[in-house]
């Protein structure tokens, strides 16, 4: 906390209150000319100044676009949602009407992705919101009618089929459907999968043949959101477990469940199959518990990337966490998701307002410590994106791309850093003569 202002609104967390278009203030080293594109970041910027919770803020995207070495413009906009359109107004009182779910209502606040030559504003509660490159919204996107609840905030684009599978989980039955969409957008399949209750599902993650739901112990609390408090809550009596279920199974065909150790898990960094066939791996961020005691208790323990490998035959799980520093975001090349990949990056994590520094690691899952990047004493940042090098030959053969916050300036900057080499210094800034606030995920999206 800082004074009597809400950890998720002070600091670099607090909202800026103006749409600009700008240039770039200043650029420190050199931009690889081979990065044509625009970098995107989605984010909680609440409209009123004031929002309950870190995850009720309306939808800001941010975004800088570079053009053969050139820096061009940066650009921030609101996602126009109907929360966007009545400021201020309950959610749940603009979204349920005569005992239906107006999935159109959605903060659009969490995450930014292309498929399909389409660019979609996601958060978990409803439908994603298409843009254009320059941000102007397009309006709720349901794939043709064929997506009928939420969307995830984090569905996954098969680097060997193009095919972007997701899910939705609701608040009343069913209350978990994954969706399988072709490389050219068109909804293929819609399973329904059976699970006990409304649980708070914000990730999964895909091997080439599977799709690995978590159903962890936070579980919706009707009353509560009756009441208008935060319906999200911990539950001892909810298992913990990991469900398996075959990228192209029939309707019919079951979901293969795996307990674990009670957690709850924020985001996967991948997941991928042995060569026999009969063990998956699966990596992530962990933490012991969550909102034990209501939704402002964050003291069930900071994030660590952990692992996890499900036996297919003997239907046990070994898990081990692989460091126990703080941090969050996990990140790897897009070329590697749901296939064995060596490395994996992510940013520190801090519940101060104004940790002293943020640090982005780079993690060899074969062994070791990690690489360390560390920004400058009162830098920070967020999700560090991995972007591969035109013609490059290794995994990490690439860059790094984060919005980071220089304190002492109150200004934001793009930091560029080589994958490969965190130790050295950033290969660019882009400065530019605002704040960029803290948020969660973005994508760089070449030209």
């Amino acid at each position: 906390m800082s004074g009597t202002v809400p950890l998720h609104l002070a600091g670099n967390n607090a909202p800026v209150s103006e749409e600009v278009s700008l240039e770039p203030s200043k650029v420190v080293g050199e931009i690889p000319a081979e990065l044509t594109g625009q970098f995107f970041r989605n984010g909680p910027n609440p409209r009123t100044g004031w929002s309950p919770h870190f995850f009720a803020g309306d939808g800001m995207i941010h975004t800088i676009a570079l053009d053969g070495g050139r820096a061009r413009w940066y650009r921030n906009r609101y996602v126009r949602t109907p929360l966007y359109e009545h400021p201020g107004e309950s959610r749940f009182a603009l979204a349920f009407d005569q005992g239906r779910i107006d999935y159109r209502v959605t903060t659009a606040n969490t995450h930014v992705i292309a498929h399909a030559g389409r660019l979609f504003a996601l958060e978990e509660g409803g439908f994603p919101y298409e843009l254009t490159p320059g941000l102007a919204t397009i309006g709720p996107h349901t794939f043709d009618g064929a997506l009928l609840g939420p969307m995830t905030a984090h569905p996954k684009i098969c680097p060997s089929t193009g095919e972007l599978l997701f899910f939705g989980y609701g608040l009343r039955p069913p209350y978990l459907v994954c969706y399988r969409a072709s490389a050219s957008g068109e909804v293929v399949r819609r399973r329904v999968v059976d699970v006990p209750r409304a649980t708070m599902m914000h990730d999964f993650a895909i091997t080439r043949n599977h799709m690995i739901f978590m159903d962890l112990p936070v579980v919706f609390d009707p009353a509560r959101a009756a009441a208008g408090g935060p319906p999200w809550r911990w539950d001892d009596g909810h298992r913990a477990r990991f469900g398996v279920l075959p990228r192209t199974a029939g309707d019919d065909a079951p979901v293969r469940w795996f307990d674990v150790a009670p957690c709850y898990v924020w985001h996967t960094m991948n997941a991928f199959e042995s060569p026999e066939g009969d063990t998956i791996t699966v990596t992530g961020t962990r933490v012991p518990t969550l909102w034990r005691d209501g939704a402002d208790d964050l003291a069930g323990g900071l994030p660590v990337v952990y692992r996890w490998r499900l036996d297919l035959r003997s239907g046990t799980v070994a898990e081990e966490p692989l460091d126990d520093r703080p941090s969050e975001y996990p990140r790897l090349a897009d070329s590697r998701l749901g296939l064995p990949n060596r490395y994996g990056y992510t940013t520190s994590f801090s519940l101060s307002a104004e940790p002293d520094r943020s640090e982005i690691y780079a993690y060899d899952l074969t062994g070791g410590e990690p690489a360390v990047h560390r920004l400058p004493p009162g830098h920070t940042c967020g999700e560090a994106v991995f972007v591969p090098r035109s013609g490059g030959t290794g995994e990490n053969d690439g860059y790094l791309m984060t919005f980071a916050h220089d304190r002492a300036a109150g200004t934001g900057y793009l930091a560029i850093l080589d994958a490969a080499d965190l130790s050295a210094p950033p290969l660019a800034e882009v400065h530019v003569p605002v704040r960029v606030p803290a948020g969660f995920h973005g994508n760089w999206i070449p030209a």
